[in-house]
């Protein structure tokens, strides 16, 4: 089933974007309990090339030192964090600097290659946090309300396919260009379709999970010099099956939902706030407002900065 959010403060400062999301995804934690996500833009404040890694390491003698060693070979770390988890496991969040974006994937793979360790996410303009449990519980984890940025996008986990997991969490994130995220309600049926040209352009595919896909095909799109909203135009055109997700890119946000509308998506707007999410529940918990839209079956939304 699946919850997803999305919020951007239009005049480009700083908000509490964190506070935002969580309250719009405990609104919507009916939805899934299984795990869930954020992905909050602008507030960083990184300087250019740098990037900050978030990796899950199992607390075993020596691993931890091993991570550090495999990023040491690439590029200083200029500073590190520790956050206890769940299941035996720690993240690892450290702020690298590397000569430029194409260095970021490789580093990752090379990470990946230790056992009992997967980079849960790279980024630069945004900060990732997921984990498994209940929004609430990974809020407080995380401290997510107290994080400020721009914009950001959310999800809460009802798993239908995939296995749950914090790698297997949304947002889900593509290295194609900078910092573009995907959350997701529903299922694309034609999903080898569209992985299948990706993968011979060069994509990396590390699940089977369709959002995934997703965030391939609108990282594709938009290296190729799309907007925001023609990606999602013609996503919309290109994608079969029951399907609503929001996008996250630097610049702002944008929704599609599937032709024959079969799963939800509302948003409401003012001259401070644009939002969407899966329930006008979640909505009201940002805004206070009377108009609520109900996207239309095959219709597509966006909002930049």
């Amino acid at each position: 089933m699946c919850g997803i959010a999305g919020v951007v403060f239009k005049d480009r400062k700083l908000h509490p974007v964190g506070d935002a999301l969580t309250k719009m995804l405990n609104a919507l934690q009916h939805r899934g309990p299984d795990s869930a996500g954020f992905a909050i833009y602008g507030g960083l404040g990184l300087e250019k090339n740098e990037y900050l890694l978030n990796i899950e390491i199992k607390e075993r003698p020596g691993l931890l030192d091993s991570v550090k060693k495999t990023v040491g070979s690439t590029t200083p770390i200029k500073k590190e964090e520790i956050i206890p988890s769940v299941e035996n496991y720690i993240i690892y969040r450290c702020k690298i600097g590397l000569n430029s974006f194409s260095e970021l994937k490789p580093l990752i793979m090379d990470i990946d290659k230790i056992d009992d360790v997967i980079v849960l996410n790279g980024s630069h303009s945004f900060e990732m946090i997921k984990d498994v449990g209940l929004v609430k519980d990974i809020a407080a984890r995380y401290d997510t309300p107290s994080k400020r940025g721009t914009h950001g996008i959310g999800h809460t986990r009802f798993s239908t396919e995939s296995i749950v997991d914090r790698y297997h969490a949304h947002p889900f994130q593509s290295y194609i260009i900078p910092d573009i995220t995907v959350v997701h309600n529903g299922q694309i049926t034609n999903y080898w379709k569209i992985r299948d040209p990706l993968e011979r352009k060069g994509h990396i595919f590390e699940t089977t999970n369709d959002t995934e896909c997703i965030v391939h095909y609108m990282a594709n799109k938009l290296s190729e010099g799309y907007s925001l909203e023609e990606a999602l135009e013609q996503s919309v055109k290109d994608m079969d099956g029951p399907f609503s997700y929001i996008v996250g890119t630097p610049e702002g946000v944008g929704i599609a939902k599937d032709q024959l509308g079969l799963r939800p998506g509302v948003l409401a707007e003012n001259k401070e706030v644009f939002a969407i999410a899966s329930e006008e529940v979640a909505l009201r918990e940002v805004m206070d407002t009377s108009e609520i839209d109900q996207i239309s079956p095959g219709e597509v939304r966006a909002y930049t900065i």
